[in-house]
């Protein structure tokens, strides 16, 4: 079989049309390194693809035309055999009654082939919240400035966000991934590049509320001048941070308050074999400092065993317990948030974001490496924009590999992402129908698109989330693959509207009842201009000083401002603030609305300039006033007015 033909049978699209419309072809060098990247599959000729049942809907199956009836089927789950028969026909009508989850389908043919593969009983859509319409406020978290903090956001600044947020009469507050990062590369601060979306980053450990830690002087003097600072130093803020948690550490060793060591341990129960191998690979990879792919033998993939003996030599158990002991640090004050927003009434309480992939030399990648491949990285192809296409440096997940793990490492991510949090966010929900791949070596413009197991993906995806009681919101902007919307939509994951994209061809913003119920609203995102920016065309100048095509005209942005002026008055609204635009935001039937506190402040820079590294301050930017006096710095009855008709108690 040619090389082309083989991919086309494994799901990889080797053709495609640019966001140009030019016709771009992977060439076969760059084919066949995304071949050689991916687990070996063997093109199934029985069953095609995995199987998903629904309660209330018709279950059958077609067989593949290379099957060769009668075909013999079973469905096991673990040792238990749930179901079996035998096709005489090419559609099998499945048993109803099969008990939720992700179970073995193994089927043979006529002709002796054998092929197992997933079958997921799914609920009939994700859980959909419990709640008419509402609003939150989005944050960067690292960015929070208070009088208390140590130059960087905190989970005890989130508690006091929430606080906020409640008198505003707002459900929750969302925040950037909360990801663990890597601890000795205080630059690579990017949230949407981490070390491992299944733990915490503990920069936003609140130290000062361990029991056992005690404030020396040296630490007290550093505060001062990280509390001054206009950007997160996390040159100094991250040593300064870690040296105190080893000496929380120590102290809570030495002398454990009241139940803390009981707590910890049921902690590391919860966790598992999961917390372990963390826990071993931060330690290891402190000690090697090369990448996991370099380290001896015994050490490049994960090994209970191996991690048994780590824990146990003396010279790496502390630190190996360390790790733990910071991770269950950083979960329990992140669920005292969550709890503090449920006792307030709130009916979201925390909206988190979720990464799209994870760089490769990190935890999840080590640990996961049938599912994820560090040779292939996650991208776009080239567009208007960025017309050598993108390629961002994360791994992803790939299709052959989650089907042959049942799916597990995409459940272990999203059950991470929704412990304590009342409604996610997938960034580049496209991923879960495909994903354009970039080769290690290759430009970004020699990818190929990937074709994922969609309805598996999203039958996970709807249990996970009833089973959290979390809604899932998925980042649908751009060009979408057709019938992914409605597809994603009828399983009950949310659209992402940003206002400053709904209009049509002629820019013409759309109306209040153009947006769809079960979706989120925004005016814009941590990627785009905020409202004070768009409004005095900041960003445009921004890019161009960068070099950056910002794909607008000035006279476009004039035009859409005068466009935006025209959608507010035949809604009523006769302000162009950013209260006016809220109101308007407020009538859209869209379930869920966010505002972002950079708005709420007229701050004109953005949080993230894409395609930028070290040109503009990604990710670093504080705000410019403390949390103790936001009341002070907004119009709090102007926005109580805009978020009357879906605020609590509205």
């Amino acid at each position: 079989m040619d090389l082309y033909a083989k991919a086309k049978t494994l799901g990889i699209q080797t053709e495609y049309i640019d966001g140009s419309g030019h016709l771009r072809v992977t060439t076969p060098e760059a084919l066949l390194a995304i071949l050689d990247a991916l687990p070996p599959e063997t093109p199934r000729r029985i069953v095609a693809h995995p199987v998903v049942v629904r309660p209330g809907r018709a279950a059958a199956t077609a067989l593949s035309e290379t099957a060769q009836l009668p075909v013999q089927w079973k469905i096991a789950s673990g040792a238990s055999v749930l179901a079996q028969g035998e096709a005489h026909e090419r559609n099998v009508a499945w048993p109803p009654g099969l008990p939720e989850g992700v179970h073995r389908l193994q089927v043979a043919d006529a002709s002796g082939a054998r092929e197992e593969l997933p079958l997921l009983v799914a609920p009939e859509s994700a859980f959909g919240g419990e709640f008419d319409r509402c609003w939150v406020i989005a944050v960067q978290l690292y960015g929070v400035r208070s009088a208390r903090n140590w130059g960087i956001g905190d989970f005890t600044d989130l508690r006091g966000l929430l606080d906020f947020a409640h008198h505003l009469g707002a459900d929750g507050i969302g925040l950037n991934p909360l990801h663990a990062l890597f601890d000795d590369r205080p630059g690579d601060c990017s949230p949407y590049s981490p070390n491992s979306r299944l733990f915490l980053n503990a920069l936003y450990i609140d130290v000062e509320k361990i029991p056992e830690f005690r404030i020396d002087a040296e630490t007290q003097g550093a505060l001062a001048q990280l509390r001054s600072r206009d950007m997160v130093d996390y040159v100094a803020a991250g040593p300064l941070k870690w040296r105190a948690l080893r000496a929380a550490f120590a102290a809570f060793k030495a002398n454990p308050g009241l139940g803390r060591w009981q707590d910890f341990e049921a902690y590391r129960s919860e966790q598992g074999t999961l917390l372990s191998r963390f826990a071993c690979f931060e330690v290891m990879r402190h000690q090697l400092n090369t990448p996991w792919w370099e380290w001896p033998e015994e050490w490049r993939r994960p090994d209970d065993v191996a991690c048994a003996r780590l824990r146990r030599a003396r010279e790496t158990a502390a630190e190996v317990e360390f790790v733990e002991f910071v991770q269950w640090t950083a979960d329990r004050q992140l669920a005292a948030c969550q709890a503090f927003a449920h006792k307030l009434g709130m009916r979201v309480g925390l909206y988190l974001d979720v990464a799209v992939g994870v760089q490769s030399d990190g935890f999840d990648a080590w640990n996961e490496q049938t599912a994820i491949s560090r040779q292939l990285g996650v991208g776009a192809p080239p567009d208007p924009l960025n017309t050598a296409g993108q390629d961002w440096g994360l791994a992803g997940f790939n299709a052959a590999g989650l089907e042959l793990r049942l799916f597990k490492p995409f459940r272990q991510m999203l059950r991470a992402s929704m412990r304590h949090a009342g409604a996610i966010r997938l960034d580049h929900a496209f991923g879960l129908k495909r994903l354009y791949l970039v080769p290690r070596g290759f430009g970004p413009a020699n990818g190929a698109y990937v074709l994922m197991p969609f309805d598996a993906l999203l039958a996970v995806t709807a249990q996970e989330s009833v089973a959290s009681r979390c809604v899932v919101i998925g980042e649908d902007l751009g060009t979408v693959p057709e019938g992914f919307r409605e597809q994603m939509n009828g399983w009950g994951i949310w659209s992402y509207l940003v206002m400053m994209f709904e209009h049509d061809g002629q820019g013409v913003f759309y109306n209040a009842d153009h947006y769809l119920a079960d979706a989120l609203v925004t005016f814009n995102t941590h990627d785009l201009s905020t409202y004070a920016g768009w409004r005095s065309f900041s960003d445009l100048k921004t890019k161009r000083a960068l070099g950056i095509d910002p794909g607008e005209t000035d006279e476009g942005r004039w035009h859409a401002l005068g466009q935006l002026d025209e959608v507010l008055r035949r809604h009523d609204i006769h302000g162009h603030d950013l209260y006016s635009v809220v109101s308007f935001m407020a009538r859209t039937r869209s379930r869920m609305m966010v505002v972002s506190m950079e708005d709420l402040l007229g701050l004109v820079d953005q949080s993230n300039i894409p395609g930028t590294v070290y040109e503009h301050p990604n990710w670093k930017r504080r705000l410019p006033v403390s949390l103790e006096h936001l009341s002070s710095a907004i119009d709090v009855e102007a926005l109580k007015r805009a978020t009357r008709e879906r605020s609590r108690g509205g």
